[in-house]
């Protein structure tokens, strides 16, 4: 009987090995950031563009900034492949950063916000976002750091559960309607979110192209550039933040 049970934990211990070996080879096999989003990793005369530890930072040169935008990446996408639309937001004014998550997932880290806060105290007013699995994460630390943030931006997602539905939170939802979700879901999903949320619906725009990294499977074929939807993408959540965080002041 020793033997037997013995025999049995080994197997289960080497399927679990196989199956976790096979599962970090399945994350780490993520969507490769493009040139674009390289090439908008680099530092010029508008801003400064740092690498702190994983943790990419867009800073306005001319203005110290004293509002910010922490941004969760998808899953399984590389998370520079956001660089071209967040540098846009951080050239009017804002510091963004752009965070790494272990295995390309969210879940994994979800308090890494919190970190980004507590190394830049001059920023006085955040908002929080993601695309896809990032933004539903984003949401899962907006709702145990309420006091520490003042809005929340999804790029084609939407919150894990109804937590945020209630909370003296701003929200910003901006969706394409050839995403791959379906635009059904999106709607069923406003179920989840605050009365006063402001929707954003881009058309023609998917879900891949929040980022660069190429098409994505599942999603639909986009009847509009990438740098088409990146700059409404910016365009709104430029707008949203200088109504939440009240920044820069005009």
């Amino acid at each position: 009987m020793k033997k037997i049970l013995k025999w049995v934990v080994s197997v289960l211990l080497a399927v679990l090995v196989v199956a976790s070996a096979a599962f970090i080879f399945w994350a780490n096999d993520a969507y490769p950031a493009g040139d674009p989003a390289l090439q908008a990793l680099k530092s010029d005369s508008l801003l400064e563009v740092k690498q702190e530890d994983s943790v990419f930072t867009f800073t306005p040169v001319e203005t110290p900034p004293t509002a910010g935008f922490i941004f969760y990446p998808g899953g399984r996408v590389d998370y520079r492949a956001y660089a071209p639309v967040l540098r846009m937001i951080a050239e009017n004014g804002y510091f963004v950063a752009l965070v790494h998550v272990p295995l390309n997932m969210a879940f994994f880290d979800i308090n890494v916000a919190a970190q980004v806060q507590a190394e830049h105290p001059e920023i006085q007013n955040w908002a929080v976002g993601g695309h896809s699995l990032g933004g539903a994460m984003a949401s899962v630390f907006a709702k145990d750091h309420l006091r520490q943030l003042d809005g929340i931006i999804f790029f084609a997602s939407y919150p894990a559960d109804d937590s945020l539905k209630n909370a003296n939170l701003k929200v910003l939802s901006i969706y394409g309607t050839n995403d791959m979700a379906g635009m059904k879901t999106f709607e069923e999903k406003k179920s989840l979110l605050p009365a006063d949320t402001r929707y954003v619906v881009i058309e023609g725009g998917n879900h891949a192209q929040f980022g660069s990294y190429g098409p994505q499977e599942g999603d639909r074929p986009a009847t509009i550039s990438a740098e088409e939807q990146w700059l409404q993408t910016a365009a709104a959540t430029i707008e949203f933040l200088k109504e939440v965080l009240q920044y820069p002041q005009q």
